[in-house]
């Protein structure tokens, strides 16, 4: 959309350059950036594992395992031990196991706690799962203070007690104790070595709710963040019709300093807006805001220009709310220039789609395609908002009507190509992918100056498992581009799924930071090579600094959702000395 980090689908997250479906194609197996990123090797393991494996039933015996599985019902021996304490516990118990199963839930209980009054002290075992069968009863009536009491019991006496710990996740869940919640389904999630289905979906949920919470309070109260010189510059070039991104005219510019070369032009008039154009030129991008607003307050000639601009720069440093009213006003003005509105509604299209709001998004390009219609950037912008949403086919028509209108749109080629070439291999069709391929050929063949089509060729590369011939096109989009950060990141990724050298993958995003330290894909990216690496407290510090530059709230809801599964990760390793396997 209006950016070089594409809005997010709903649902997703959002990279510098890539939308989150186009990055998956790019990480493939050996790194997985969304919420379950965390539990990557689990997943995986997940897809050949259970399936979503209930946990209602009491158990008949303690399992002598860690797991703490369910045995056969039936007492521990033979007849004298019946009489043993022991024995009369079980018997207690199996009773209890009666009772639960015909639903007679309160006389379980009664059972079991006589099954845990029984019960030898030095038999942990068995009466961890006294406790855990009590905890099964109180869970049917929906007493969750005394399921979580009670399975807090049964870890104590057996702390790898899968059934205890799943039980007791549930019940925090139900008691909005989401922390605690996440921590118990966390260590559930490594004990079952990923391979159940239900554990993922509780973590998956708590920490997509977490993160919402987090971000709420953070993003309300966060200081405003320009983004670098280079995130800007490219959110620029991604408008060819876009007014208030051209540089100063003849006439706005003093006729002494105009043909001064290698110093910035003075305006001519004591216009707000101007002086804010001037120092867009000069990339001192902190005084515009407050340049605009005095030709807005001034209610100059350039009112409208100035609102555009002012809003423009408040969606760059994430203030939706402030800039939506200055989006509203330059729209309502049908006196003023089309380019401008068509403009207006591309950037606020682009920020419902920001925040989930698709059907407001689509009303606002197809409006600015009813106002301008030849306005190529309507097309080329609502083209990725059609990705997005997985309308292919009409995304298509959007880029060829952008190219229509303006033959030399590389970019919007190179999207094309990359439009189609999904379609082909979300469709496994054979020829297709071959014939998207040769497109991106073309493209760069045409257009050999286009970053963006060797950085998309690349994608799809890379899913081809075309690794050399990827690794190419990414040094092609570095000569092009030396600057642009993001592409040392997905350079890195390829490196890792390619080679699996970790130490150049990492390299690689290391001089992304360097180039710009402001790129939140590589802090959040490093933050994930961390988590696989077993170096938490190292993870959790790259996706602290990911989080204070996050654009949306949403991005910054993701980015908590994985810094608040690494920390559980190291909660669970200080309490039960459990660790998922690293690389």
């Amino acid at each position: 959309m209006a950016a070089s980090k594409p809005v997010e689908a709903p649902g997703g997250g959002g990279t510098a350059g890539l939308s989150r479906w186009q990055l998956a194609l790019v990480l493939g197996a050996p790194v997985l950036l969304g919420a379950g990123a965390i539990y990557l090797w689990g997943r995986r393991a997940a897809r050949r594992g259970k399936g979503a494996n209930e946990r209602k039933t009491p158990e008949g015996r303690a399992s002598p395992g860690p797991g703490g599985e369910g045995g056969s019902g039936q007492p521990d021996g033979p007849g004298h031990e019946e009489m043993s304490p022991l024995g009369r516990a079980q018997a207690a118990k199996n009773k209890g196991n009666k009772y639960f199963k015909a639903g007679k839930y309160e006389l379980a209980i009664q059972c079991y706690t006589e099954a845990i009054r029984l019960c030898p002290p030095e038999k942990n075992l068995d009466l961890s799962t006294f406790y855990q069968n009590r905890a099964a009863a109180y869970e049917q009536l929906q007493k969750w203070t005394e399921v979580a009491q009670d399975c807090t019991k049964a870890v104590e006496l057996n702390p790898k007690y899968v059934k205890a710990l799943f039980r007791r996740a549930k019940a925090h869940e139900k008691l909005d104790n989401k922390k605690e919640c996440l921590e118990d389904v966390t260590a559930v999630c490594i004990l079952e070595a990923f391979q159940n289905q239900q554990s993922m979906l509780l973590a998956d949920k708590v920490l997509k709710l977490l993160g919402k919470e987090k971000a709420k309070e953070k993003y309300k109260n966060r200081e405003p963040l320009m983004p670098s010189p280079q995130f800007i510059k490219s959110y620029f070039s991604s408008f060819t019709d876009d007014i208030i991104s051209q540089p100063l005219l003849k006439g706005e510019k003093s006729d002494e300093d105009k043909d001064k070369e290698g110093e910035a032009s003075e305006v001519k008039e004591n216009s707000g807006y101007l002086r804010a154009k001037q120092y867009m030129e000069e990339e001192n991008y902190d005084k515009i805001i407050s340049e605009s607003t005095k030709e807005i307050e001034a209610k100059g000639k350039y009112m409208a220009e100035a609102l555009l601009l002012r809003a423009t720069f408040y969606l760059l440093i994430g203030n939706a709310s402030a800039a939506k009213p200055d989006l509203d006003q330059v729209i309502s003005m049908e006196d003023a220039n089309v380019k401008l509105r068509a403009n207006a509604l591309i950037k606020r299209g682009s920020m419902y789609m920001q925040q989930q709001q698709p059907v407001l998004s689509t009303q606002d390009f197809n409006m600015a395609a009813d106002i301008d219609p030849q306005n190529a950037d309507v097309y080329h912008h609502r083209g990725q908002l059609k990705i997005l949403l997985d309308q292919i086919e009409e995304a298509v028509e959007d880029f060829d009507e952008c190219i229509r209108l303006r033959p030399n749109s590389a970019l919007a080629q190179a999207q094309k190509c990359f439009a189609l070439y999904r379609q082909a291999y979300t469709g496994s069709n054979a020829l297709t992918v071959q014939a998207a391929m040769k497109g991106f050929e073309d493209v760069i063949k045409k257009f050999p100056k286009c970053a963006e089509g060797y950085a998309l060729y690349a994608q799809a590369l890379t899913d081809q498992q075309q690794f050399g011939k990827a690794d190419e096109m990414y040094d092609k989009c570095i000569d092009l581009e030396p600057d642009n950060a993001t592409t040392y990141v997905h350079k890195g990724l390829l490196q890792l799924q390619w080679k699996q050298d970790l130490d150049k993958g990492l390299e690689l995003i290391s001089k992304a930071i360097e180039i710009d330290n402001k790129c939140d894909f590589a802090y959040e990216t490093m933050g994930t090579i961390e988590v696989q690496r077993g170096n938490l407290d190292k993870a959790i510090e790259m996706f602290n600094k990911a989080i204070n530059l996050a654009k949306s709230e949403m991005e910054m809801a993701h980015l908590y959702s994985l810094c608040d599964a690494a920390y559980a990760q190291t909660e669970v390793a200080k309490k039960y000395g459990l660790k998922p396997p690293t690389l």
